[in-house]
């Protein structure tokens, strides 16, 4: 396993993978070819299905700027490997030419969720930090030495693993603030309104049984938001699923009175839950659908917020375990395209979902019968069983209604 710093990555939205990762792949690409060098970019399966509305182009473009790369979408053609693929070819004279003459240099890449890229199984595969690659076996290491999740975190990363975070944290935080303090329509052309501002004062009003599920609404809302409007968010582990983790561990901090290395530590927990799934399985929604954003953020933020309520590290797996069982079969059938429609409000359910999951661990000891690294098997299974058309190409389920039943067309007020 990498890094948890590559579940946590700094940058816009709306897409960790269709938008983060085809920039950070332009980018390298840029720094491999020869300076008047004409560019081609193709896009396959899940990236030109819906790279328009998660503005991959755009993305693309500007890390090539000045020059213009052409782009080719090809929606119903798929890379081996992974549904994120794309092509970088550079040729010598015009972009035009492009179909008679050869290439001088050709790049696969595929953008594999959370903004990280991978040339194929070989890299995906490469040897990384962490020694153990399943939380059964870093369970039972801790237990046996007493010590927490994230001081095996702190072990394997480094004591700078906390400058990391705690910048992480920041920039959560204040995409929460910018959230809040934002209205009007979101960009895309679904006519979906900032929820947010609304929802927060609202919640300031309420008592504490319904403020917490407000607070929290506003919270994810307001990063979920911001993610769609292309703004500076922290994927966790994506950027569709974005809002769950912040909203849990704001609303934490504004409610229980503990030292601050408390969030940074249960960061550090939420980070090693996310490896693990990513490594396993996958985080992509184009791969195994939206069971693998919405779903691993709930369960990164459950066993975050289990940490800062005071659960031990087998109630914090089991909170781990029943956040990502309870998404199981999630589809990702994203409205045109954008990630707004069901999305934005799913995080919101991930947030308090999160939040009651951590509530039920703390009642247990711990002990359960399926284990967090088996549902990290099926969630994989039950990825690689759903049909195509419900793993971010728009092309089934929610994606195909325009919201013209029992709510204003587009869904303006209705979402």
């Amino acid at each position: 396993m990498e890094s948890i710093r590559e579940i946590f990555r700094i940058g816009r939205g709306p897409s960790s993978s269709h938008t983060m990762g085809p920039a950070f792949a332009a980018a390298r690409f840029r720094a491999m070819i020869p300076e008047g060098a004409a560019v081609r970019v193709t896009l396959y399966g899940s990236l030109a299905a819906t790279g328009r509305g998660h503005m991959t182009d755009r993305a693309i473009i500007d890390s090539f700027a000045p020059r213009t790369p052409e782009i080719a979408w090809k929606e119903g053609e798929t890379l081996p490997f992974h549904p994120n693929g794309m092509l970088f070819e550079a040729f010598p004279g015009e972009a035009g030419k492009a179909g008679v003459e050869t290439p001088v240099k050709s790049w696969t890449v595929y953008s594999v969720g959370g903004g990280a890229l991978a040339e194929g199984p070989e890299s995906a595969d490469a040897p990384g930090l962490y020694p153990a690659h399943t939380l059964s076996s870093i369970l039972s290491e801790c237990a046996s030495r007493g010590i927490e999740f994230w001081e095996y975190v702190e072990e394997i990363e480094g004591p700078e693993i906390w400058d990391y975070l705690q910048t992480a944290w920041e920039a959560m935080l204040a995409s929460v603030e910018r959230g809040l303090g934002k209205s009007g329509l979101l960009p895309g052309g679904l006519g979906v309104q900032r929820k947010a501002s609304l929802f927060y004062r609202k919640a300031l009003f309420e008592k504490d049984a319904a403020s917490r599920t407000s607070f929290l609404a506003a919270y994810a809302h307001a990063v979920a938001e911001e993610n769609a409007a292309s703004g500076v968010i922290v994927t966790a582990p994506t950027c569709g699923s974005a809002g769950v983790l912040p909203a849990v561990l704001k609303y934490l901090r504004d409610t229980v009175q503990c030292d601050g290395r408390v969030f940074l530590q249960a960061l550090a927990t939420a980070g090693l839950i996310g490896n693990v799934i990513k490594h396993n399985a996958s985080i992509s929604g184009a791969e195994v659908g939206c069971q693998g954003e919405i779903g691993s953020a709930c369960s990164m933020a459950a066993a975050a917020a289990t940490h800062i309520m005071g659960g031990r590290i087998r109630q914090i797996e089991y909170a781990a375990e029943i956040g990502l069982e309870h998404f199981l079969g999630l589809t990702c059938d994203p409205v045109g395209g954008l990630v707004q429609i069901p999305c934005i409000e799913r995080n919101t359910f991930g947030a308090t979902r999160a939040l009651s999951v951590a509530d039920y661990a703390l009642l247990s000891d711990g002990e359960h019968r399926v284990s967090f690294d088996e549902v990290v098997e099926v969630m994989k299974e039950t990825g690689h069983d759903i049909p195509s058309l419900y793993r971010e190409t728009s092309k089934g389920g929610l994606a195909t209604r325009r919201g013209t039943g029992g709510g204003t067309a587009g869904g303006a007020e209705g979402r």
